[in-house]
């Protein structure tokens, strides 16, 4: 059985980023938009991962402008963008497909783990995942659900 730490991906600054060096710590994969309603949700990931990142969390943000092209810019406009206007500071990777042939193979792996309600196809930006210290999926949540609500499921992941 495969486990995220079996991927890498490209960062938003075009460097790999191999999963295993993420390695016992507890990761909120997010594919984000800069253009979206839920766009603010940022700065609250970002309060999470100051917040938690001392204990082990990595928040991973995978921009994506699959759904209403609301995310069209460079990866070095989004980098900018985010660090800007909310001072995002955790780890973003260059702008991916989530859904599809083309889907990056780690929300290939994401979905396969975490199905959806009625598919398991990523609905919306801001759709998050959390995965455990071990490399496994414990938790897919909607884009609706904010960066707060899951506080919970992350410290009990922390503390395992």
């Amino acid at each position: 059985m495969s486990t995220i730490y079996d991927f890498s991906a490209e960062r938003i600054d075009g460097t790999q980023q191999a999963f295993s060096d993420y390695q016992d710590k507890v990761l909120l994969i997010v594919n984000t938009a800069s253009k979206c309603g839920f766009t603010p949700q940022f700065a609250d990931l970002e309060a999470l991962y100051q917040q938690y990142k001392a204990q082990g969390l990595v928040i991973v943000g995978f921009p994506c402008n699959q759904f209403g092209a609301q995310d069209p810019d460079s990866n070095e406009n989004i980098g900018e963008f985010c660090q800007k206007n909310y001072g995002v500071t955790f780890p973003m990777m260059a702008k991916v497909t989530v859904n599809g042939n083309e889907a990056h193979p780690i929300y290939q792996w994401l979905k396969a783990q975490k199905g959806g309600v009625l598919t398991d196809g990523i609905k919306w930006n801001f759709t998050k995942f959390l995965v455990s210290r071990e490399g496994e999926v414990l938790e897919r949540y909607a884009p609706t659900t904010k960066p707060d609500a899951i506080k919970q499921d992350i410290e009990q992941a922390l503390a395992r």
